[in-house]
């Protein structure tokens, strides 16, 4: 595609991407069928093809309206189009583009500003996200339906292990899965133990930055990377094997962190490390497959999966937690349409909820015609909107494994190990 960049952006860094970027597509249309938001609204322009369009008309000059604004606002940021394009168009890195500039020069209604806010500086603040969960949990039976489906019931995350092992991970929080979910980091944290595996959580670590990147607030967004990076930088250079994600969507934007932050001469190489030593849960658990089935034994359950698009898109992981849980015996099904995005997409389900509605709906049906005892998943924002519309339990795939190894020291006590302390 020939491009004829405006002097506002043509010698920026972001520019000089972006036209790389424009330049690799085609305009073939292959990205459209695999587009939720175009299979839903047959629109062009809320298809990948079509907002590239848009893109390089705001970037070539043209001033962009409420209409552009929605056009890019209405994208999942699913990349499914990514997977699909023969010539490796980067259409995530694109938008995130085009929707900063466009942020900057059409100012948002007041009612729509301060929803972004509120979810800026509320969602990714644990301690103002945590209060406010509890505080809606304790209220849930009497909240609206819509509010109620954000808001899932309280559980009990179990004890977390004490013991200290030579081998040792750092673990993500997160800000919302804490307080939504606490069970998924405590179940991995006791699965990892029967390992032999210690994970810590730094101090002063939170919000991958996500949250604040794709509402465009990108300053914010690379100083809560920043602050990341110095929580974890003493583990690092303690000896910390990895830096181990169990939800995809956190996983797949610190794996960014090294290209994100290319040009901070500050941090640019410790961004770097941070993402070649950051893994999903399913690249970790494959070397310890003896392990845990010794451990574990065999799980009989038919399980219909439901992979992020942040894991099969955004890292590019496909099958992983399949073979892991094919492994132990579980019964793994994919539905029709695998590929195409639940609806949850972070903060998206709350900005644009009849779509989200309608791609849970459809993802729901395909995936309870498996016939399934349970549905998992990898990802805190997929697993809390998927339940919203199904009676079908929906957990993370690792707390199958942990139930698992709880069950198997039941029966046999002794599989438990002595505590082991790092010399």
């Amino acid at each position: 595609m020939q491009t004829n960049l405006a002097d506002f952006i043509k010698d920026t860094p972001e520019g000089q991407e972006a036209e790389a970027i424009l330049r690799a597509c085609v305009h073939c249309g292959f990205c459209t069928a695999t587009c939720p938001t175009y299979q839903l609204l047959g629109d062009e322009l809320d298809g990948p093809r079509g907002r590239i369009y848009l893109i390089k008309q705001v970037l070539e000059g043209k001033e962009p309206t409420e209409k552009t604004q929605l056009h890019l606002d209405r994208c999942l940021t699913c990349r499914n189009c990514e997977t699909t394009c023969p010539s490796g168009v980067m259409y995530g890195r694109l938008v995130d583009i085009g929707r900063k500039v466009v942020e900057e020069k059409v100012p948002r209604r007041a009612q729509d500003r301060m929803l972004r806010t509120a979810l800026k500086e509320g969602v990714s603040r644990k301690w103002i996200f945590t209060p406010a969960m509890k505080a809606g949990q304790m209220l849930r039976p009497l909240l609206p339906r819509a509010l109620k489906n954000k808001v899932p019931a309280r559980e009990d995350s179990g004890s977390w292990p004490t013991r200290s092992h030579a081998r040792k991970m750092i673990l993500l929080d997160g800000c919302v899965q804490p307080a939504m979910a606490p069970n998924i980091n405590a179940a991995t944290a006791r699965v990892m133990d029967a390992l032999g595996v210690e994970l810590i959580v730094a101090a002063r670590e939170g919000c991958c930055g996500a949250i604040r990147f794709h509402l465009n607030d990108h300053d914010a967004a690379l100083n809560d990377m920043r602050r990341n990076i110095d929580a974890w930088w003493p583990h690092v250079e303690a000896g910390a094997e990895a830096i181990l994600m169990t939800a995809s969507g956190c996983g797949s934007t610190v794996k960014d962190y090294g290209h994100l932050l290319e040009r901070d001469p500050k941090y640019a190489a410790k961004a770097q490390r941070i993402s070649e030593l950051t893994k999903d849960l399913s690249e970790i658990l494959p070397a310890f497959e003896a392990q845990l089935q010794q451990l574990a034994g065999k799980i009989e359950r038919r399980v219909a999966y439901h992979p992020p698009c942040t894991l099969q898109h955004g890292q590019r992981i496909r099958g992983a937690v399949e073979r892991v849980l094919d492994g132990l015996g579980v019964e793994v099904k994919l539905c029709q349409d695998s590929h195409l995005c639940c609806g949850s997409a972070g903060t998206y389900s709350v900005l644009h909820p009849q779509i989200a509605t309608q791609l849970r709906d459809n993802k729901i049906a395909n995936l309870e015609k498996t016939n399934p005892d349970l549905i998992a998943s990898a990802n805190i924002g997929c697993i809390t909107h998927l339940q919203s519309g199904t009676d079908l339990p929906v957990r993370h795939w690792i707390e199958l494994i942990d139930s698992a190894l709880a069950a198997a020291d039941r029966v046999s006590p002794q599989r438990s190990r002595e505590p082991e302390v790092a010399t």
